[in-house]
């Protein structure tokens, strides 16, 4: 346990230039406060001491703004940056290398019984807001828009945004094999379909002057 705090710890630095010192990621770090008691929530909990993990749990939501369902399952690098209003259900299953930002929703449908939850791949980013329902699987270095409301598998290295979510082509964009934090160059697909279409009313509206004999239209 005390191995995966330093590790915890030192994923803060990694991704978070605000952290200035080892204390102060310790005792202001709500994501770390969560992490750390979901680690112990969840061995209790694997240990069929469902109440008082739950219990445990509910304590950590009230001190941290983060509720992390004892039966979730969470891999290594984890980290939740501000971390307000995060909330991840009982089966969802994070690998690693996965940042969440605030107010994201890992959550379930309906009232079925077994896997309801997300499975988020390796090196996933989720920004803030997102929200991600059901038995879906995120593949390994996608990336989640701000806002956006997913439904259905996500293959790997692509991005998702708007609601419902959808795949977004980074067309010259390679995905590397390090965390993404650059969540802000996320592109917007309304915009690229409106600039398309006004790219092609002005290419019909210049076809027209022409055949009635008149000058080009400018872009």
């Amino acid at each position: 346990m005390f191995k995966h705090l330093r590790e915890d710890i030192q994923t803060v630095f990694e991704r978070d230039p605000a952290a200035k010192s080892w204390l102060e990621v310790l005792l202001c770090y709500p994501g770390v406060h969560a992490l750390l008691g979901h680690r112990i929530n969840h061995w209790l909990y694997q240990k069929h001491c469902f109440l008082l993990a739950r219990i445990l749990s509910q304590i950590s939501r009230f001190f941290t703004g983060i509720e992390i369902h004892p039966g979730a399952k969470i891999g290594r690098r984890f980290f939740i940056d501000h971390g307000s209003g995060v909330i991840i259900g009982e089966t969802t299953e994070i690998g690693d290398d996965v940042t969440l930002y605030q107010g994201v929703t890992l959550g379930g449908t309906g009232k079925e019984k077994g896997k309801r939850h997300p499975t988020i791949g390796n090196r996933v980013m989720i920004s803030a807001g997102a929200k991600i329902l059901g038995s879906i699987t995120i593949g390994d270095n996608a990336k989640v828009g701000a806002g956006a409301v997913v439904l259905r598998e996500v293959p790997p290295n692509t991005t998702v945004v708007g609601v419902p979510g959808r795949v977004v082509v980074q067309d010259g964009l390679r995905v590397t094999s390090g965390v993404d934090l650059a969540h802000n160059q996320i592109p917007d697909p309304v915009a690229r379909m409106i600039e398309c279409l006004q790219k092609e009313v002005t290419e019909l509206e210049n076809r027209i002057a022409k055949m009635e004999g008149g000058g080009f239209i400018s872009d």
